[in-house]
């Protein structure tokens, strides 16, 4: 069987076969590919150091987000904040986040505007909210207003991350965009570094957070340049986030995307307050060096290693394959963790770092599928209502889980997490039963 036809990467006919350039063949269908028309070619080196460069910024601005929890001690003990505060305090920026995206994904904004701009400016309004917190009135109505309009800052920076790689990148995006998950993930977890360096002072830990946020707006704007793969959208189109909810294979990466991120914000807002229960105060070095605190960076560390592992392993074995197995260890590393013995304080530790692995490590490879199955021109678009969509989930299980561990206790309240990687499981395995899924790691399911 023989069928040609135009493509503009990656758009998908019924047949949904992949090539790069030229004619490539699969199970007997050969299509013949009109590739996107770049600026010019792209060198190795230039687009590694790009990636690097904006990993860097992603790891710099990302560390606004779980600031407050790094800080939730010296928040409970200063301000009064209890525990359901500073879950509201973290659901407020999943909140703000949520309400960014979908802004920007309804407008097309990421596609319509220059993407740098976009992820330059948001960072920095980003460490501005943060910082804001130490001068905030007291009560806790100003410290949540501050943590929601950091969220819809952040809104900016992540999503637009990715589709400025994805500009860069055609072969490897999953390995590229899994470098960048990586860099999120450490500078999601570098506050609880920081605060276990700065035990006492827990401004410092604010301030820094938002200098680095800031410096990574400006690396963005002044030393990355748009990629050659990167396409503008030729018009506003809100109904383009219709088109894909209509379609089946996008549909289902986004449903799998939805069971992955029931578990992973949650986990990683509560590991540090479980950790504090197995170690209480310990330290490595006097008052320095919060034992909690450190192997709570050591998870989120895990992860960064994890993300660019499943890239790696994602571009030879398929997207598929690897989300389903990143889901059913970090799905099965839920359901036992909690009930683990507190005493046994270094089992704990190894079984955490398992779960802090695998538990984001198939994150980009749902966004770098999406881009795959979608059409370049609104990749922006539909990377960033992924994103808004994923966030909204978290917002139920971030303020489940403590509800769960003071009823119940942290075996149940882990575990309930299990839910969403069972279900991601289902969609990606049904994904994978579909012809459209060859559209994906070059044909590899």
């Amino acid at each position: 069987m023989e069928s040609k036809f135009p493509l503009h990467w990656p758009v998908l006919t019924q047949a949904a076969l992949i090539c790069d350039q030229g004619t490539n063949s699969f199970e007997g269908y050969q299509v013949q590919v009109e590739s996107t028309p770049v600026k010019g070619q792209v060198e190795p080196a230039l687009r590694w150091r790009v990636l690097g460069l904006l990993s860097t910024a992603t790891l710099l601005s990302l560390t606004v987000w779980f600031s407050t929890n790094a800080i939730a001690p010296a928040l409970e003990a200063e301000k009064g904040f209890s525990k359901g505060d500073i879950a509201w305090l973290t659901i407020g920026v999943q909140l703000g986040f949520v309400v960014g995206t979908l802004i920007i994904a309804a407008t097309n904004l990421a596609d319509l505007v220059n993407t740098r701009a976009l992820f330059a400016t948001s960072a920095v309004l980003a460490g501005i909210a943060n910082a804001a917190l130490v001068f905030a009135p007291e009560g806790f109505a100003s410290a949540l207003i501050l943590r929601i309009l950091a969220g819809v800052f952040l809104g900016g920076v992540y999503p637009p991350g990715m589709k400025i790689i994805a500009g860069w990148f055609r072969s490897g995006r999953g390995i590229a965009i899994g470098v960048m998950i990586a860099a999120l993930t450490l500078g999601s977890g570098s506050p609880h570094l920081l605060s276990s360096i700065f035990v006492a002072q827990w401004e410092t830990t604010l301030y820094i957070s938002s200098a680095l946020a800031a410096l990574a707006g400006g690396i963005v704007y002044f030393l990355v340049k748009d990629g050659p793969y990167d396409v503008p959208a030729a018009r506003f189109n809100p109904r383009y986030i219709l088109d894909t909810l209509r379609s089946q294979p996008t549909r289902l990466v986004l449903f799998g995307y939805l069971g992955h991120m029931w578990e992973l914000y949650a986990m990683w807002a509560w590991i540090p307050t479980f950790l504090v229960a197995v170690y209480g105060t310990k330290s490595l070095v006097g008052d320095s060096l919060a034992l909690a605190s450190l192997v709570a960076f050591f998870v989120f560390l895990a992860g960064a290693v994890g993300s660019v592992a499943a890239g790696y392993f994602a571009e030879r074995w398929g997207r598929c394959a690897v989300t389903s197995w990143a889901m059913a260890i970090s799905g099965g590393t839920a359901l036992f963790i909690g009930f683990l013995p507190l005493d046994w304080g270094w089992v704990i530790a190894v079984v955490a770092l398992i779960w802090g692995a695998s538990v984001v490590a198939d994150s980009a490879q749902f966004s770098t599928g999406l881009t795959e199955l979608s059409d370049e021109s609104y990749r922006g678009t539909v990377l960033t209502f992924q994103t808004g969509l994923g966030f909204l989930v978290t917002i139920a299980t971030i303020r489940l889980v403590p509800i769960l561990s003071d009823s119940a206790g942290w075996g149940v309240a882990f575990a309930f997490l299990a839910i969403g990687p069972a279900l991601g499981i289902a969609a990606m395995l049904r994904l994978r039963s579909l012809p459209e899924s060859r559209a994906m790691a070059a044909g590899r399911r």
